[in-house]
């Protein structure tokens, strides 16, 4: 079975509720989902996991939250071969700060690109001033990273 190690980045607490709720809706689903909350680098190389999915918010002028900035800082250091593993992003954010609107999201996306990860499906962004509910309202795109998952 792939096993999905789930890193996050939040500064109020969504991005991490997200991923527990992603964690509980992919193991339901079949796939072997470990939610790493404020993971460290030994952690996520002890995990090694086959495939990785990122939840992060944006903070401040769009940037990753510290947290998740350093183990991402981390990984581009040490230089894992994760050349081919599926990698999906969930961003959190806010149309109304226009450009800034799931920065950290993308930021993180590109820093794991360049480990040559490998995207399973487009990034879902949740936008704030849309839903109360990111974490059931990631469900859908939830469900169809499972059978892309499935599927490998």
């Amino acid at each position: 079975m792939l096993e999905l190690a789930i890193i996050s980045g939040s500064v109020y607490g969504a991005a991490e509720e997200v991923a527990r709720h992603a964690e509980d809706f992919l193991r339901e689903a079949g796939i072997e989902a470990r939610h790493l909350p404020r993971a460290d680098l030994e952690t996520l190389l002890a995990c090694d996991p086959a495939a990785l999915l990122v939840v992060t918010s944006t903070t401040g002028m769009g940037e990753v939250p510290d947290a998740l900035q350093a183990l991402l800082d981390q990984l581009a250091g040490h230089q894992p071969d994760w050349r081919g593993r599926p990698l999906a992003v969930i961003g959190l954010g806010d149309t109304t700060y226009g450009e800034q609107f799931c920065a950290a999201a993308l930021q993180a996306h590109m820093q794991l690109l360049a480990l040559g990860m490998r995207d399973v499906q487009s990034q879902l962004q949740l936008d704030a001033s849309e839903t109360v509910t990111p974490a059931e309202d990631a469900e859908p795109w939830l469900a169809r990273l499972a059978a892309n998952l499935a599927g490998l």
